[in-house]
């Protein structure tokens, strides 16, 4: 009878300490292999603990789902891409999914891209896949869920760097981005706007016309200016990136004359007042400007082909501005 105890000690110590070195002891602590995998949504424990044995990550996978079943986290296992080492023991890897502690990869939206543009970022680097999240952007459903009166979100995705990981889809990257921008902007913002005799919205179609007008940040608010005297006169903007953004793809780089006559209502030389829309995504020093132009009293400028322009008040004075930096080059 005491033998038959001590045999069952023996046993009961053997097993407690394979548990114990299955748990606690990494697979290869001395030249560890770093691995990128990627766990799909849907994969179950035991599909994870395939994929981790397959990779070799871990010694035993049936332990893998034993622990996760003992500390009940079984269907809470989150999906994405995670860097793990040989050199993490099961439960340090069990834990990193369940927290969802994926691998991390960052894009930036440089002031004033068009959703387009975001689009292939995000699809170039392996985050998006192109038309599904251009379609989203004009979603009816999701717009309305961010209370923002257009139809489109053209405008409010705010240009910065963010970082996201594989397992986001391209409603989540979106709803980052839209969420960026209420943070960026205030409510002091929004009373500004009204004070001017604007929509919220229109500031931000003003603030992306400025954006890609000028490079030049002391330039912004003399932009401003200019759009906003141009407006109360009932002036045509006459702004080439709008006429730009309405051509759209069919854009090769060379605005021509003929250009300038394309029907649309995004072509501000041909219809007065705001477009129906922002141009691209503006940052926060060009919603600023559309906010508080310079108290100057410019109708024109001109490209002085460095970067900057030349601002006039007069038909004239931009007539001689035109030719001095425009005709005679």
């Amino acid at each position: 009878m005491n033998l038959k105890n001590t045999d069952i000690a023996i046993v009961i110590l053997i097993i407690l300490g394979i548990v114990i070195y299955q748990l606690y002891i990494p697979l290869d602590s001395k030249s560890p292999q770093i691995k990128v995998i990627e766990i799909s949504k849907g994969m179950n424990a035991k599909g994870i603990a395939h994929l981790l044995k397959e990779e070799g990550l871990i010694k035993n996978g049936l332990a893998f789902r034993v622990l996760a079943k003992v500390k009940g986290v079984e269907d809470r296992l989150q999906a994405g891409e995670y860097e793990l080492s040989s050199s993490m023991n099961l439960s340090r890897i069990l834990s990193r999914i369940k927290k969802g502690e994926t691998l991390a990869h960052s894009f930036t939206i440089p002031e004033g891209y068009n959703i387009r543009q975001i689009a292939q970022i995000l699809e170039e680097k392996g985050l998006a896949e192109k038309e599904r999240f251009i379609e989203l952007t004009k979603d009816s459903k999701l717009i309305s869920q961010f209370d923002i009166p257009a139809k489109s979100l053209e405008g409010y995705l705010f240009p910065e760097t963010y970082r996201v990981s594989k397992g986001m889809n391209e409603e989540e990257i979106i709803e980052l981005m839209v969420s960026q921008f209420n943070k960026a902007v205030s409510e002091e913002d929004r009373k500004g706007a009204q004070e001017l005799g604007f929509t919220f919205h229109q500031i931000i179609i003003l603030a992306s016309i400025v954006e890609k007008e000028t490079s030049a940040p002391e330039e912004r608010a003399l932009i401003s200016a200019v759009f906003h005297n141009r407006l109360k006169a009932k002036r045509p903007l006459q702004a080439d990136p709008t006429v730009i953004y309405a051509l759209g793809e069919a854009f090769d780089g060379d605005l021509k004359k003929e250009h300038l006559r394309v029907d649309s209502p995004y072509n501000t030389y041909r219809y007065r007042g705001l477009p129906p829309g922002p141009i691209g995504n503006p940052g926060r020093k060009a919603i600023q400007a559309a906010l508080y132009p310079a108290d100057v009293n410019y109708l024109y400028f001109v490209s002085r082909n460095d970067g900057t322009h030349a601002f006039s008040s007069s038909l004239e004075e931009h007539n001689r501005a035109v030719w001095k930096y425009q005709k005679r080059q």
